[in-house]
This record gives structure tokens, sequence and C-alpha cells, in this order.
């Protein structure tokens, strides 16, 4: 379905209305044991993904932390680390998949340290050539992490990107950043730095993971967001966002008032939005943690009308900023939206 020529369509009443692309998964946790590689690609195949970024976690636990979680060793130290990415790609040439197409992502820069993210780049591309595509997720500035000895990029650091950033241009890679808009105290409290880093490199690709939102920023006004978001899309036609992590859910999409702004929203700014669950494979998940991660992270997919599920759930933006030689289906006429059975993911074949 998914090959140009293909005539058949995308029934929303009886396929799942979950995305056949989760633009946002992480294959390895911040410390302690990760599910294998093999694992995580059955997952996507069992639950209809086709679709997939392998994101590693760039800022690692120390290896005497008995944690698998930032959250649950606060004083302990989080490092940039290519470690990860080196394992992602060993997992990727060990095990082919033939039916989940896999973008590999470099997780390791420090933003912060931004001379040393060219040298690492092209070490990673001598040792794994034509294996990475996609850089991220990188953390511009994360609250969660300040506990772990992690701070906001400085503003002065920002001049400083320049060499890198031209290396992804030139590579067409796209750089997802995780940037907190502030927190409930101060809701845009970080705005500025994102602001900052668009204006220096509007050529550049790039995706604001989760919106902005996170734990910290749970009760901003809808139509505040939605507005500084239209905002940001407006300036910089290079910016997408992706809507993964369950937070967006639970907080806002999950309120049938809010839910009546964003979707509007989505709908209208369609061609700019990536989906994604976020989910972490540390060895205590499982398939049914990931299915509920996708389940709860697209819930909000089923609102949306024709076009802007087929941009965004049906995988035609994600096609379009990688590049690759795929067509989403058109919707069938007449669908209504209805939840979905399980029938007809298996025929969604890459």
């Amino acid at each position: 379905m998914y090959q140009a020529g293909d005539a058949r369509c995308y029934d929303r009443s009886v396929e799942s209305q979950t995305a056949v692309v989760d633009a946002h998964l992480h294959f390895r946790p911040f410390g302690g044991q990760a599910i294998p590689f093999e694992e995580i690609v059955e997952y996507l195949e069992e639950t209809g993904v086709l679709f997939a970024n392998v994101y590693g976690i760039g800022q690692t636990l120390p290896d005497f932390s008995s944690c698998t979680y930032y959250l649950d060793c606060p004083g302990t130290p989080l490092t940039p680390s290519p470690r990860n990415d080196v394992a992602n790609a060993a997992g990727y040439l060990a095990r082919p998949s033939p039916r989940v197409h896999l973008t590999l992502s470099m997780t390791f820069p420090d933003l912060a340290r931004p001379a040393t993210i060219l040298p690492e780049m092209r070490r990673l591309e001598e040792e794994y050539p034509g294996v990475f595509s996609w850089m991220g997720e990188v953390n511009l500035v994360k609250q969660a992490v300040f506990a772990n000895g992690r701070r906001p990029v400085p503003r002065e650091v920002l001049d400083e990107w320049a060499p890198f950033m031209e290396a992804l241009r030139d590579r067409n890679m796209p750089l997802a950043i995780h940037s907190d808009l502030g927190n409930d105290e101060d809701p845009t409290l970080y705005l500025p730095l994102m602001e900052e880093v668009l204006r220096l490199h509007p050529d550049n690709d790039i995706v604001w993971v989760h919106m902005g939102l996170s734990r910290e920023l749970t009760e901003m006004a809808p139509a505040e967001h939605i507005a500084i978001m239209k905002s940001m899309l407006d300036r910089h036609p290079r910016l997408m966002l992706d809507i993964s992590w369950r937070v967006l859910e639970d907080a806002y999409f999950s309120d049938p008032e809010a839910r009546a702004a964003y979707v509007p929203f989505l709908n209208e700014y369609s061609e700019r939005i990536l989906p994604g669950t976020d989910f972490l494979a540390s060895r205590d998940k499982n398939l049914e943690v990931y299915r509920a991660e996708l389940e709860v992270t697209g819930r909000i997919l089923r609102y949306l009308d024709d076009t802007a599920f087929r941009n965004i759930a049906l995988g035609r933006n994600y096609f379009r900023l990688l590049g690759l030689d795929y067509t989403a289906p058109r919707v069938c006429a007449g669908s209504d939206g209805t939840p979905p059975s399980a029938a007809g993911v298996d025929a969604l074949e890459p």
C-alpha cells in the first residue's frame, strides 16, 4: 500500500487509527538493561508500525548506577555519550527488518559543547557509513534533568553551532530538539532559546519535540500554547513539531475542551506535525507497554480530518521530510473515523 501506484485506500472505519510511523522511539534506556534491538523491531511489526526513528539516549547514566531512569537517581550525573548510537547501529546492521523501515539517529550531541559534535559525527559515519540520517533527540533545555547536573544551553553557545548545523544541511539530516517552553510558574521562560536557534539556522530542518510541553508545564492555557506554536510555524517554514509523549494526552488532549482547540490547529498545520510514542526501551517493559503507549499517544489522531490523518498518521510528512520513496495511501471516501478494529494492519506492507 505504500508503494507509488497502489490504488488501495485506507479505511479509517475498520483499520487502525494509531500511526504507522513512530518518529520518536528510544531503542535504548538511560541506564540499565535494554530490550534487545530485534525485540523492539518485533513490537513494531506486531502493532502495525511500518516506519520508525531509532533514537538512543544521548545523555546516559554512569555504569556504576543501578538506575534505569534519571528521575530515580537525582544527583547522579547524566553524561553525553555516543555509546547508545553505536549499540543501535550494531543492532540495525545485525537484524535488518523486511517489514519495518528504520531511520537511525545520532543522539550523542551535547549542544552546550558544539565543538565536539562534528568530529563525533564523522567518526560514527566512518564506522557505520550510510547508517545515520537523523540527529536527535538532543536537549536544548530539559528541566527534568536539572537534578542530574544538566542545565539549559547558554545563549552565547548557540553562535558556535554553525559547523555542525552546516553539516546537517549538507546531509539533509533533520535535527530533533527537546526544548521546554517553560513551567507552570513561568510558561514561556525558555521560549527565547528556541526562537534564537530558529533565527540563527533558518535553513535547517528542525523538529521541536513534544510541542515544547513537559511534565513541568501541564497547566498552560491551550489557546496560549497554540498561539505560540502557530507563530513559530508561520515564521519558520522549516520547523516541524512532534506530538510524541503521553504527557500531551494526559495533560491536554484528553480534556474535551482542550482537545476542541487542538484538533483544528492540528488539522490546519497538518503538514508540519509528526507522530511518536517516546517509548523508552528499558528491560522492565514489554510489547503490551509499547502497544499501550502507541494507543495513548495516538488517541488524538482519530479526531483529525482525513487530510491531517494522512499527513501525520499515515506518514506523508515523514516521507517528505526524509525524502523517502514511499507514498501514503489516500483515505477512503466515506471513512467515518469510528474506533477501529485490528483488521487491516497486516496489509500495510512497505
